[in-house]
């Protein structure tokens, strides 16, 4: 493969979402930051500590069930150890670990809830903003929370009309905000990372290098995974886009010619990683030295 281009993408609009943020702070007693269970140091803006500084926080992996369990545990220890935010594992889709966000908010504000009790506050509503990049669930976990109860709430006094403030239960509402990325990726296998788990739009991507270089990842560790969803045995020594040609023809995606049209086996492999079909999976983990393996960045085309 010629030498890859790291990744590096910031759509204007990331920007300017960024300001809401940091604007929108004041109005919320609380921050849950959403990260990606599989991915949770890439998938933790670096920006985040310089916009929230002393409010209070949850830690929230979000799509714990598809990611590796042991990784889980361990994510859960390191972050609640090394912040000291209350640190929750949830599946906003299944539903599963929700319910812990309620008392990791009453964790995180005791001091807080403490003081409106003394001053006969108690039904004053807990206001949360749900941080994180795009595609981690923000969404999902909104509506986990809401339920049926999910409204739009405006006009309120102090906040600017257009913000959405979602009810999610007996006195607490969330404020809903779009993801956000950061300007550059100070670690190449940042971009990358991201890219696998589809928060950096795959328009911008060469996909089957993508999906030529989690095959890599996946053979090194998660090989029975790979035999058990494709049949697919990993030679030595085998090259990453031979093994993304061999799964497409296991899977006949062939052209004319017996060609293997290897762009749609990267666009199946990489939805199929993304949805939890293969198994449960982590990219990272606490002890770094489980992270080596990757084959290096992402070729990005920007059609430019």
């Amino acid at each position: 493969m010629p030498e890859p281009m790291p990744i590096q993408w910031f759509p204007g609009h990331m920007a300017k979402t960024r300001r809401i943020i940091q604007a929108d702070l004041k109005l919320v007693d609380v921050v849950v930051e959403l990260l990606d269970a599989r991915i949770p140091a890439a998938s933790r803006n670096p920006e985040i500590d310089r916009l929230i500084q002393n409010k209070p926080r949850i830690i929230a992996l979000n799509k714990a069930d598809i990611a590796d369990g042991n990784a889980n545990r361990q994510w859960r220890q390191y972050y609640a150890k090394r912040t000291g935010f209350p640190t929750v594992l949830l599946d906003a889709k299944s539903g599963k670990g929700v319910k812990e966000l309620t008392p990791a908010v009453e964790t995180a504000l005791a001091e807080e809830l403490s003081r409106r009790a003394k001053r006969g506050m108690s039904g004053k509503p807990v206001r949360m903003m749900i941080v994180g990049v795009p595609n981690v669930g923000k969404s999902s976990l909104i509506n986990r929370l809401a339920g049926s109860r999910r409204t739009k709430v405006e006009d309120r006094p102090g906040v600017t009309r257009g913000r959405q403030w979602v009810s999610v239960g007996t006195g607490m509402e969330v404020l809903d905000t779009p993801g956000v990325l950061w300007p550059k990726f100070e670690d190449p296998y940042v971009g990358e990372l991201l890219a696998y788990t589809g928060a950096i739009k795959d328009q911008i991507l060469d996909v089957e290098t993508l999906a030529s270089r989690l095959l890599d990842y996946l053979a090194r560790h998660y090989s029975p995974l790979l035999a058990a969803r494709y049949k697919l045995e990993v030679g030595p020594g085998e090259e990453p886009f031979a093994l993304l040609e061999r799964l497409g023809r296991k899977r006949g995606m062939l052209l004319s010619g017996g060609h293997v049209d290897t762009e749609r086996a990267a666009v199946m492999l990489l939805d199929e990683f993304r949805g939890g079909v293969i198994g449960r999976i982590s990219l990272e983990w606490p002890d770094q030295e489980q992270n080596k393996g990757y084959s290096g960045q992402v070729e990005a085309d920007t059609g430019e």
